[in-house]
This record gives structure tokens, sequence and C-alpha cells, in this order.
């Protein structure tokens, strides 16, 4: 087991313009911030589960399903405040609180389909990595095109275009999923960001790529999430 202090940390505010109230909204029978709670507590290694937010309905549901609560200021908590604005202020409130951590677990709320009980293998490979950092991606086998002004450019050989089945793996790409964040609290005091230095990553399938930025990618995955409970 990891002897390093690893607590998780779920940024959380009130105000969205999408979809409103939409990290205490109803998904799969959970307010959706309750579920990246829950995926924290099925890690052996987490040793705390902070939500940073500024809305009292948010920390009274976070609270009863076994958070504890960082009151963000409204200031870093409106819509032009960074991720990284939120974990600063959060590593300034658990350090005057008594709390050291090593490693901090960023969870999105937004991305709440995730690997069941796939922390403890990520935060292992963060560990034997050695990395400073390390994020989740998810492989997509769409072909992507640049607009250079009026024309585009391929960014793959569209003369020979490539069955999914026979795609090499150098040939395939991953996007940045948004589920979770993993990294050191020395690397983040010194670059002020949740990636730098030697960047690891772990895999998710691509099912687990979507994130929920309106009411139709709330509902779709919500449909996932029901869909692998029934499998």
């Amino acid at each position: 087991m990891n002897s390093k202090n690893i607590v998780a940390f779920i940024p959380a505010r009130g105000g969205s313009k999408g979809i409103p109230g939409k990290n205490i909204r109803e998904v799969a029978g959970k307010p959706l911030i309750v579920h990246s709670i829950e995926y924290a507590a099925e890690s052996s290694q987490i040793a705390q589960i902070f939500v940073s937010t500024d809305d009292d309905h948010i920390a009274t549901i976070s609270r009863g399903a076994g958070a504890q609560i960082i009151e963000r200021p409204a200031e870093l908590a409106g819509d032009t405040a960074t991720t990284e604005s939120a974990v600063a202020h959060g590593l300034e409130w658990m350090q005057a609180n008594g709390y050291e951590p090593d490693v901090i677990v960023l969870l999105q709320a937004t991305s709440p389909f995730r690997p069941k009980g796939s922390l403890d293998a990520i935060l292992t490979r963060f560990e034997q990595g050695t990395f400073d950092s390390l994020l989740t991606i998810s492989p997509t086998h769409r072909f992507f095109w640049r607009v250079e002004g009026e024309t585009v450019r391929a960014e793959y050989d569209y003369l020979n275009r490539p069955r999914r089945q026979d795609m090499k793996p150098e040939d395939i790409r991953y996007v940045e999923n948004g589920s979770l964040y993993v990294f050191t609290s020395a690397h983040f005091k010194r670059v002020g960001n949740r990636l730098g230095g030697k960047i690891g990553y772990y895999i998710f399938p691509e099912a687990y790529a979507p994130e929920i930025d309106n009411e139709y990618d709330l509902q779709y995955i919500e449909q996932l999430m029901k869909q692998e409970k029934q499998d």
C-alpha cells in the first residue's frame, strides 16, 4: 500500500450557466457530486476526500456522502475562476487545518462515468512511475482535420484511410477525458498547474470519455451509467 498521504479534491462551484444546479442534479439515482465522492471512497489509498464549494446545498449533500468541505470564497467561484485557483486555495486551507497531503487526486464532477475500482490501479501506476503528474485519457478513432484559413489539412493519411480494426497503436489518438488528474503537492506548488514535470497517463476505454457540458451530455452519461449497472 502506498505510504504517502493521498487526498481526493473535488471542485464543485454552485454557478452553472449550461445546467443550473448541475453538481447536485440527480444522475443515475444520485446527485452528480456524489458519484465522484463514492469513486474516491472506493480506493484504499485515499486518506481524506475534500469538496471545494461556495454553495450550501452542494456542501450539505457532499458532507452527507462522506466528504469534508472546503468553503471556497466567491472570488474563486465565478465563471472566470480556474480549477487551479481552487486547488491552490484548497491546499492552503488543508495546511492551515493540519493536513499535509503528499499527493492530490483531482476529480472533476462533470466526468462521473469512470471504470469501477480503477483509482487504486491509477495510484499504483503513479507511484511506480515516479511521476510528477498524471491524467486519464481515452482513445478516439475519429479522423482529425486542422482548419487553415479557407482550407483544411488532414492530420492522417486520407489516401490510405485505415479501417478501425486495422489501426496500429501508434496511429491511435487520445483525448484528455477530464475525469481525473493526479499530482504531487510539491509539483503544484512549484508550477501552479495540475500537469507538468514527468507526466504519466492511465487509459480509460473510449466509452468513458464523455464530459457533462450540457443537458444532452447529462442524459447521455446517465444512460451509460445505467447500462453499466445492468451489465
